[in-house]
């Protein structure tokens, strides 16, 4: 790709729903080095975990990828990333890319996309994927985050709730929906101003950290990804899951 652009992964270990999540095994690997396989096939000019345990640390110089220590009191993976910004002293115009710790199956044409997106016309603050709804039951689903995009695929709104909402026909409001997927993209000065501001109302409401910045007038791009990501692990269920698929694709 023209631009070069570096993947920082935020992790840490004390995951509030899935505690050690990074380090759970997946086919004889933690889970932190599957997501690194995948970001190691992009064309990234560096891979970096941002932790704050020693043993996510070692494991991610294990697996191929660099390896900052960040605070351990921070309250989000974009708190994390600006950190380490800092600490590989980045330029405020080198593009960041924001893997998720726990998405083995981050496709790197993706990731790639989502860095891209950064260098189209328009001034974007960041960048970000979506794709369609799958199931029509995912609309009521909170764990499930809808977007709304306008005619250039910016971003409009993201919402827990059902949007748009229809009021004639429920089935074309599914198919106007986008279905957000957790990777993101910004330049490094972005991510710096962006930890340094408080958190916005419609933020803290939603539980939806990128509202912080459509607030604040900030356009988001939104790249159509195809298809989701075959796999991400939030749940116990979903690492049995993860590691049931590994296992069957090592036989086949």
């Amino acid at each position: 790709m023209s631009n070069p652009f570096h993947i920082i992964i935020p992790s840490r270990y004390a995951s509030v729903r899935l505690p050690g999540k990074a380090m759970a095994d997946i086919a004889g690997k933690p889970m932190i080095a599957r997501v690194i396989e995948q970001c190691l096939l992009s064309d990234a000019r560096s891979v970096v975990v941002a932790t704050d345990d020693v043993r996510i640390r070692e494991a991610a110089l294990g697996a191929g990828a660099d390896a900052v220590m960040t605070s351990d009191s921070h309250r989000s993976g974009s708190d994390r990333i600006a950190e380490a910004v800092g600490i590989l002293n980045l330029g405020d115009d080198e593009i960041v890319v924001n893997v998720q710790g726990d998405e083995p199956s981050m496709p790197p044409a993706l990731i790639n996309r989502v860095a891209e997106a950064l260098s189209e016309p328009g001034g974007h603050a960041m960048s970000t994927a979506v794709a369609e709804m799958e199931r029509d039951a995912d609309m009521a689903d909170p764990s499930v985050v809808k977007a709304v995009v306008d005619a250039r695929g910016d971003a409009l709104y993201f919402s827990r709730a059902p949007i748009p909402f229809s009021r004639d026909r429920a089935d074309q409001a599914v198919m106007m929906a986008r279905r957000h997927i957790g990777i993101y993209g910004y330049r490094a000065g972005y991510i710096r101003q962006f930890a340094a501001r408080a958190p916005s109302p419609l933020e803290e409401t939603e539980r939806l950290e990128q509202l912080r910045a459509l607030w604040h007038g900030d356009r988001i791009r939104c790249v159509e990804a195809g298809s989701l990501p075959e796999f991400g692990v939030d749940t116990e269920q979903d690492l049995e899951s993860v590691r049931r698929r590994y296992e069957a694709g090592r036989r086949g």
